[in-house]
């Protein structure tokens, strides 16, 4: 790709970018939310068209006016936000569009497609049911079944965007040795990650971008091994020092128990759950993929239906539903910020209001001049990205959206807090701001319980956690026993 620009209104999304790949590589591409990345892989696999540049394939220039284009051509994309279609099987999303033919002209052979997305699916390390709806999947489930999708093109070209973001450590270990014989198979790979350890575990080049520009290149990706080299790296994608990602400090004396779950089933497949929230404490919520996590924080929340046991807040049973969660004080910041957290299509400010309109407009009469005051206030306390509070949120960067639906519950006026996967597919500078805000949060008497599935950022953020397994919490982990090892020892069942 040489010297691609694009312009969309308001904004200059690329500057003369340029970018190439060689066969048999992983070449990162880095750079914080809203630098450029997806814009550049959308034009790669012909969604969008550039305003200025090139394209290249194999040394001769390529026009892609459609994805159908890129596919033909051997490019295969796995973006951040899943394209699967919720009502067919996984089979069926493996190989929409492309199924194989049956003996009869216009049928399909059902019975080898679901063969081959079965083989597909053990690759990756996921015992799941061929047949299975999509929706009836988790967001890490999703996106195996995306990466599988993938994969069953046989691309020459694999763009892969924050493919392990909702990953576990060991599917992310299947993945990378699958990257690793797809790399021997002379596969070009455009690998986008803010997992920045992973680029010395599989990566051969790095290129970076900043505010849609190129700002470097580097030849050897194993020199990021080196901490030193990481940080450096840090400097360039954000165009700052860094100066902290992880709490300061952590919570000696907390205070009154502020959520108290006892005993909970619920219909989700949560049983008997027990755990306690202080105020001015973090606690974690631990878990492999799969262990009831989500679950747990749904039941909580009210947005699935406890079958027995008690939630309460502040000493009072939590009625039934969210509507009596968020009155009692109770925020809840989902896995699936844009499926769940957001109105994508709505403004920055209709988000950051909707679930405190009771608050903000105690009367019941909106006013608009209200309204915006109280958003604006918001965004600049979040130091959310967006021209104005009337941009809508399909429009923000990945980051700058997480904010937004924290945003959402300083508005509701929240004392207790829920995050889900928090820093899922966001660069480090939004990292550092999240976990900036939950420490504002908790500093200032709010509780907060976190899930996780980076073990590394669960014992540095948390005072303490709980583990799941098999939707069971099976242990409490005090602050001094907090460790990745002690973690997985519950998690996997390794007394």
């Amino acid at each position: 790709m040489r010297g691609i620009s694009k312009r969309f209104p308001g904004v200059r999304a690329l500057d003369d970018v340029s970018l190439d790949a060689n066969a048999g590589e992983v070449h990162f591409l880095l750079g914080q939310n809203g630098a450029g990345k997806s814009t550049l892989m959308r034009i790669l696999c012909g969604a969008h068209h550039p305003d200025a540049g090139e394209i290249l394939l194999n040394g001769a220039p390529v026009r892609l006016t459609s994805p159908a284009d890129a596919r033909h051509l051997g490019v295969a994309v796995i973006f951040q936000e899943f394209s699967l279609v919720p009502y067919l099987d996984l089979a069926q999303n493996i190989f929409l569009g492309r199924e194989p033919r049956g003996v009869l002209p216009g049928t399909i052979d059902h019975r080898r497609m679901h063969a081959e997305a079965r083989r597909l699916l053990d690759t990756l390390g996921v015992d799941l049911d061929t047949r299975t709806p999509a929706h009836e999947l988790g967001v890490a489930h999703q996106q195996v079944v995306e990466i599988a999708k993938a994969l069953s093109q046989n691309a020459r070209i694999l763009v892969m965007d924050e493919p392990t973001a909702a990953l576990s450590d060991h599917e992310i270990d299947r993945l990378f040795a699958r990257i690793r014989a797809l790399r021997a198979d002379g596969v070009a790979i455009i690998y986008i990650s803010h997992r920045l350890q992973e680029i010395a575990a599989i990566g051969d080049r790095v290129t970076v971008l900043r505010d849609g520009r190129n700002v470097a290149s580097f030849a050897n990706a194993g020199n990021f091994a080196n901490p030193e080299n990481l940080a450096n790296l840090v400097r360039l994608m954000v165009g700052r020092q860094v100066e902290t990602t992880y709490r300061q400090k952590f919570c000696e004396q907390p205070g009154e128990i502020v959520l108290d779950v006892r005993d909970v089933d619920a219909d989700n497949g949560v049983h008997g759950a027990s755990l306690t929230v202080r105020a001015g404490e973090v606690v974690g919520l631990a878990g492999l993929v799969g262990a009831g996590r989500s679950e747990l924080a749904r039941a909580i929340f009210g947005a699935d239906r406890v079958v027995s046991g008690t939630v309460s807040m502040n000493g009072t049973p939590l009625g039934r539903g969210p509507v009596s969660a968020v009155r009692a004080g109770v925020g809840l910041v989902p896995e699936s910020r844009k499926t769940e957290g957001l109105a994508l299509n709505r403004s920055v400010a209709d988000n950051v209001l909707v679930a405190g309109m009771r608050k903000v407009f105690p009367s019941g009469w909106y006013c608009a001049r209200a309204a915006a005051h109280v958003a604006s206030d918001i965004v600049s306390r979040l130091k959310i990205a967006t021209p104005s509070v009337g941009r809508l949120t399909r429009f923000l960067s990945g980051g700058n959206q997480q904010k937004v639906v924290i945003g959402k519950w300083f508005a509701a006026g929240s004392r207790f807090f829920i995050f889900d996967e928090p820093t899922r597919g966001i660069d480090v500078g939004a990292k550092a701001e999240i976990y900036g805000v939950i420490d504002t949060l908790v500093a200032g008497g709010a509780a907060v319980l976190m899930i996780s599935s980076e073990l590394p950022e669960m014992v540095a953020v948390c005072d303490r956690a709980y583990v799941m397994r098999d939707k069971r919490i099976v242990g409490d982990l005090g602050r001094a026993d907090l460790s990745e090892a002690n973690i997985l020892r519950l998690a996997m069942h390794h007394e």
